[in-house]
């Protein structure tokens, strides 16, 4: 008896739904991302910030070299 069924969950979202409207609640979730988002830049330490004065990426160039294999030692 003191654990809810998924029928009394459904009832309490249609009326959750019913008084705040669909609007609101999608506000309310965007917000709420909003806040998390900048929670987690904010818990981010220093080094794992991305620097402005960093080198440039190397994507985009090419590597050349060779691949040699070698022989297994039986």
């Amino acid at each position: 008896m003191g654990s809810l069924s998924i029928w009394h969950w459904l009832i309490v979202l249609l009326v959750i739904v019913l008084i705040f409207g669909t609007k609101k609640l999608r506000n309310i979730g965007a917000d709420l991302g909003n806040a998390v988002r900048g929670f987690k830049e904010g818990v981010r330490s220093e080094d794992d910030r991305p620097q402005s004065n960093a080198e440039p990426s190397s994507a985009g160039r090419t590597i050349e070299g060779e691949a040699k294999k070698e022989n297994p030692k039986v």
